[in-house]
């Protein structure tokens, strides 16, 4: 699992609750959805770290979990 850092956030009080309602929709708490919509932005603009790709097993399959 990847480490998480918490930090305090400053929002609008406009874009919080809209934030929260697309979270209610989607079924994601709102850090999640916070989250969600920042790697998807970041992995637009090509800024999203590269992950390293899980070795294939003997068999030819992906790696074990």
């Amino acid at each position: 699992m990847t480490a998480k850092k918490a930090f305090p956030l400053r929002i609008n009080a406009d874009i919080f609750r809209a934030v929260q309602r697309w979270s209610e929709d989607e079924i994601r708490s709102v850090n999640a959805q916070i989250e969600y919509v920042l790697r998807d932005a970041l992995r637009k603009a090509g800024r999203l770290p590269q992950v390293a790709k899980r070795k294939p097993d003997r068999r030819g399959k992906g790696g074990s979990k």
